[in-house]
């Protein structure tokens, strides 16, 4: 079994802070780890490989210093590495991203699997998983918290608002996965030495045979114009004492009073 998984750069957001001026990120002396959702796809994509055997490939979009995530994927268990880096991919938005991201799954050729995180916590809009799928006709189940390998197919656990919601879907598929679905594993000093002798290939935009008007800020229908904070606003804090029975009323009285409810 081949599985994909798709692993993103992105800002410590502890650290993260907004230009005055610009309204951009800060990004210059920012810590950068592997995407925290990532990070569970590695590590199901790992879990998977344990139960029923195959080759796990992790995959990342970004500068050169993107390698950081490929390197500590390989530490964690990963078999190989692709590295897509180019200058003309910048400034791309999910649908330019998702673009070269199939473009390289199609390269690799005969996956069963791609295993994409939730969403990223640099931009939260879930959407470049569904968009990889959609490029590669291939069926996607997202925002699942548990996955098995049964007869060519994955079981796949989603987790919904109110409920949990079980769904069959054949292989060759995509998956995004949540945060609960597993704990990543920390890799040991003897697979981070290993990690230096494993496969490892870049690719820019000409390898994968992409069109220049598909990435990139060219291929981006979309942008951020400014990204800014909330004004802080100074809010009026009532305390309410008494018993349990007075405090109840007193809180709905308030709320009444405030039209809330």
């Amino acid at each position: 079994m081949k599985i994909l998984v798709f692993v993103k750069q992105v800002p410590d957001t502890d650290d993260v802070k907004l230009d005055p001026k610009t309204g951009n990120l800060m990004r210059d002396g920012v810590q950068s780890i592997i995407n925290p959702l990532d990070a569970n796809g590695v590590e199901t994509a790992l879990e998977l490989k344990e139960q029923v055997g195959g080759t796990v490939i992790a995959v990342s979009m970004g500068p050169p210093q993107a390698d950081d995530v490929l390197k500590k994927a390989l530490a964690m268990g990963c078999d190989e590495s692709v590295l897509i880096s180019d200058r003309a991919l910048g400034g791309a938005d999910t649908l330019a991203t998702g673009y070269p991201l199939a473009k390289a799954a199609a390269k690799i050729g005969d996956y069963d699997l791609i295993i994409c995180g939730r969403h990223a916590t640099d931009a939260e809009t879930a959407q470049t998983g569904p968009i990889i799928a959609a490029f590669l006709d291939i069926p996607q189940v997202t925002l699942v918290e548990h996955v098995t390998i049964e007869d060519g197919c994955a079981i796949c656990r989603r987790l919904l608002p109110d409920r949990y919601e079980t769904v069959k879907v054949k292989l060759p598929a995509l998956i995004t996965v949540c945060s609960e679905i597993n704990s990543p594993r920390y890799p040991t000093p003897l697979n981070i030495m290993k990690a230096l002798k494993k496969p490892r290939v870049v690719w820019n935009a000409k390898d994968l045979n992409c069109r220049e008007d598909m990435i990139g800020a060219a291929g981006s229908p979309s942008s951020n114009k400014k990204i800014f904070e909330p004004p802080k606003r100074m809010a009026e804090t009532k305390y309410f004492r008494g018993d349990a029975e007075a405090m109840a009323k007193a809180i709905v009285d308030t709320l009444e009073a405030e039209k809330i409810i």
